[in-house]
Formats: structure tokens, sequence, C-alpha cells
């Protein structure tokens, strides 16, 4: 046995390939996305490790030329769903019982194999499947991957030798038990990287999963589990479910294993499946873990003395880098109106050199959002902002779906703060702008806290420090990640812990310890070297 007392230590993060011209990184990754492109796979399930195919199947296009087909996949039905839960609670037996060091070192050997043997698979699948740039996917199915792998390995340590304080003759210690049953891992389209966290966090602390990618997102997610399992990965211990979200739901919440749920999606799913939980709760051997990134409406608000080059910059960057459709997107900004002319100008001659197209064209900045129904969705917001005596078109606006899904970068500029397009959250390449009287400061900081219920991220320009410091008290809930100076996407694993609270979700910050600690049940421990042999105490003489 190997009684060794062991941590992993702190990672540094992956580092970002450039993708540059004649670079070695950008030859492989062209080489991988013609070898995807010209072939076509089944994707089964996979359950108790074993492949399962039912029969009942979809297709996997590419958003940028939905008339490639990638790869058919077969959808689980309850009778699937059931025979994961068998196989998951099975497994959980002798997982959780696995020393946590060599859980996590299935984590590392997963990350090793994503940076070096699988890198250019992982962004081309990314790429493909989900209509991301070169340097969108490598920041996230490979980078951010990477990281969430490596630094919850060492949080995990830090979680473990965490123990209280023993007296003399007492000896205390907690132990940190996986929870009692299954976790559902429900996927986003959005983020590769998201959809191994979501598995592989709870899976490291000892606990088994159920996993339901995001149909638009099936093609690297199959790829990814595929890894899971080289890399060690038992049997069981994550067993993999496309289809039907109400159809794997209805089974996954009436099971009396269901311990808990570890979500990224929209606010409206998060409730529904809350609200379902909650009428089961007497079914379940314990209260269930609800673990949920959910909807925002992230913000930008600029003071008068922001710089406008940086605010223009930001603004581009932040709300159309992957077609606006990361939850950390900025969807409103709040400009003044000394800055708004500098700032139109710079913005309007950026969008004049950003390409639109498909992925495999490294010249194009910006790609397709992910399918028709979300194309629909954003269009209509913009139809709105057209018909609309309170909104101007400043930028964009147009929309093509012939071929792909795609759509121009759209600026809005509205006259009502309170406008649909400032509110509600849209998921796409759409910036709604509020100009704001220079002189009203104050005014628009409470405006923005009370116009979204939403609280992600958000950003602040100023090149006062006191404005800084008032914006960040003043706006404290309005989001779980604020930037200064900066724009409101792009959190890195170790540096900035991600989450929002409100409506946007329970703000367990994916990429720290205080993720991974929602996934264990610790049970405190107290042994006494001498007990007492009387039941006397001394008061009663």
């Amino acid at each position: 046995m190997n009684n060794a007392i062991f941590t992993y230590p702190y990672p540094a993060n992956e580092s970002v390939k450039s993708y540059a011209p004649a670079s070695a990184e950008r030859t492989a990754l062209q080489k991988e996305l013609d070898r995807l492109s010209a072939s076509k796979i089944e994707i089964p399930l996979i359950i108790g490790g074993q492949e399962v195919r039912s029969g009942d199947t979809g297709k996997v296009v590419m958003p940028h030329d939905h008339h490639h087909t990638l790869a058919t996949y077969h959808k689980a039905g309850a009778k699937e769903v059931q025979a994961a839960i068998k196989a998951a609670v099975k497994a959980q037996k002798e997982w959780e019982r696995f020393p946590w060091v060599e859980r996590a070192a299935i984590n590392l050997r997963i990350a090793e194999l994503v940076s070096k043997k699988y890198r250019w698979l992982m962004n081309a699948a990314t790429m493909l499947g989900q209509s991301k740039n070169a340097f969108q996917a490598e920041i996230d199915s490979a980078c951010e991957n990477i990281d969430f792998l490596r630094f919850n390995a060492h949080y995990a340590g830090r979680i473990y030798g965490e123990q209280p304080h023993s007296e003399p003759g007492v000896i205390n210690r907690v132990e940190y038990r996986p929870l009692e049953g299954f976790v559902f891992a429900l996927t986003p389209f959005n983020f590769t990287a998201i959809a191994s966290n979501l598995n592989m966090s709870p899976a490291l602390m000892g606990n088994v999963c159920l996993w339901k990618p995001a149909t638009t997102a099936i093609y690297s997610n199959y790829f990814l589990m595929k890894i899971f399992q080289e890399a060690g990965v038992p049997d069981g211990v994550i067993n993999f479910l496309p289809g039907s979200g109400r159809v794997i739901g209805d089974v996954v919440f009436a099971d009396r294993h269901f311990a808990g749920l570890h979500f990224t999606g929209s606010s409206a799913t998060f409730d529904q499946l809350w609200q379902t939980a909650g009428r089961n709760l007497s079914r379940y051997r314990a209260y269930p873990r609800m673990v949920g990134e959910t909807g925002g409406k992230d913000f930008v608000i600029a003071h008068p003395s922001a710089d406008a080059q940086t605010l223009a910059v930001a603004l581009v960057r932040g709300s159309f880098e992957y077609q606006g459709q990361k939850c950390s997107a900025s969807s409103r900004a709040y400009v003044p109106s000394n800055l708004w002319p500098a700032v139109r100008q710079q913005m309007g001659e950026m969008l004049a050199e950003i390409k639109t197209g498909d992925v495999r064209d490294f010249s194009n900045f910006h790609n397709a959002v992910i399918d028709e129904a979300s194309f629909d969705n954003i269009m209509q917001y913009i139809a709105k902002a057209k018909a609309s005596g309170e909104a101007e078109i400043v930028f964009g606006g147009v929309g093509d779906k012939s071929k792909g899904y795609f759509i121009e970068p759209t600026v809005i500029r509205v006259t009502d703060p309170h406008f649909v397009t400032m509110e509600e959250e849209i998921f796409g390449p759409a910036l709604s702008v509020f100009v704001y009287p220079e002189n009203r400061w104050d005014e628009t900081l409470q405006l923005l806290d009370e116009t979204s219920p939403y609280g992600l991220t958000g950003a602040v320009f100023a090149q006062d420090r006191y404005v800084l410091i008032d914006a960040a008290a003043k706006l404290r809930y309005a989001a779980g990640n604020i930037y200064f100076n900066d724009k409101s996407t792009g959190a890195v694993v170790g540096q900035q812990p991600f989450g929002g609270a409100r409506r946007s979700g329970t703000n367990d910050k994916a990429g720290s310890y205080l993720n991974l600690i929602r996934w264990v049940s610790p049970r405190a421990i107290k042994e006494s070297l001498a007990p007492p042999t009387d039941y006397r105490y001394p008061f009663l003489g």
C-alpha cells in the first residue's frame, strides 16, 4: 500500500498557441480540420464503458455549413438511462474507495493527452461542430480544459488536507465523502472545457456521473469522452448519454439515487430542473446538490474619464468573439455622451475590417451562431430594434442562414435604457448601447444595477481610481466577476474563479476549490484515546 502523504503542486496555466501564419500548430490544425471534414462518424451512447446503439438517431452538422453532416448520433431512451444509472451506482462502490491521488492522476493524464496527443483533434472538433475560430477553440477545448483538470488536482489536495484541531487525548479528523448516489451533468454547447469540468470535478471527488451533452456539442464531447476512457476513467464512472433532455431528465429526477446536478445553461431550464427535484425530494436518499451557472445580461459601463480606444476594443472583443455566445459576453453598454462619438467611430472602423465566415478560413474573426433556433431568436430581437422608434441599428443587423447561420456583429443604440434588448438575454452578436448624459454617473450606476435580474459578469472603465472603487461598491451584487478596464470575458482558471449570483446561478465558482467542495459530504470523526470510566462530573461533588 502506498502510504505517502502527497500533494500536487500549484500548476501553471497552459500556454495559448498563436496559430500565426506558417506556424507548426497552424499546419497541424489545418490538417486535422481537413481530415475530420472529409469523414463522417457514428456516435454511440457509452454506458458502463460499453458502446450502445439505440437505433434512434440524429445528425450533427456544421453551423457554418449546415448542409455538411459530421456525424450521426444515437439518442438515449428511458431504458438506456436506467441502464446508465445502474452502471453508475455499481461503479461508485469501487470508485469512492480509490485513493484521491489516483483519481487526480487520471485528471492529469487527461490534461496531458489533450495538451499533446489530441490537441489538434479537440480543437478541430470544437471548430467544426460548434463554429469556433482557431483562437477561440484553443483557449477553450485545449487551454481551459487542461487548466480545469490540473488546477482541480491541486485544489482537491488542499480540501482533503483541511483538518480540524485536536485537543490532548483526542484525535479529530474529517473524511470528505462523495455524495451518496450519482451526479447529473447537463452540459452546454458553447464551451468544450465546461463539458469536461462539469463531469470531471465531481468525478475527481469520488462521484459518478450521467452526462447529457448539448446536442449541438455532441461531436467534440464524444471525442472528449473517448479521451476520458483512454486516460483510465473506470467503466461506469462517467456515462455518455446524448438525447432529449426531457426524456433523460424524467428518468434521472425520478430515481432515488439522484444526488446532484451540475449544470450550465439557461435560467429557465435550471428553474424547471430545481422545481422537478423539489417535487421529488421525498424519493431521494439525501437532499441533492444543485449547482448551476445560468443566464446573464453582462454589462460594460464607462465613466467620462475612460479611454475611448480601450473601451471600443473591449466592446468589440467582449461582445462579438464567438458570436456573443459566451456566458460572459457583453450585451449591454452604458457609454457617456462625451465618449460616444469617438467610441462609435472606432468600433465602426474595427467592425468594417472583421470578416464573417467558415472557421476553416483563418482570416474570419466571426463565424456562425450555433443553430437555426438561435439564429431565428437573435434575428427577432434585431427586427424589434429595427421596427422601434426607441432604437437604431448602428452597425450590422443582417443575417443569412442559407448556407450557415451567419449574423453580422450588430450594435443597437437605444434611447430607452429599458428597451427589450437592454434587459433580455439574447445570447448572440447583438450589443445594445445606452448613451447617458455624462453628468449622470451615479444615476446610471443605479439604473444598471436595477435593470437586469442577472449577476454574472460586468466591466467598469475609468481612469479615476476613486470611481472604480465606488462602482465596485455600488455594483456589489451586479456581477460575480467584475473587470476594471478590461472586457467582461476571458476568466482564467486559477486566476478569476467564474460564476455569478442573482438569476445567473449558484455562484459556486468553477476553476477554484469552491466548486469542488460542493461535491463532497464531510464526516467528522472523533477518537478518544482514554475514554472516561465514570459518568460523574466534578460539579456533582
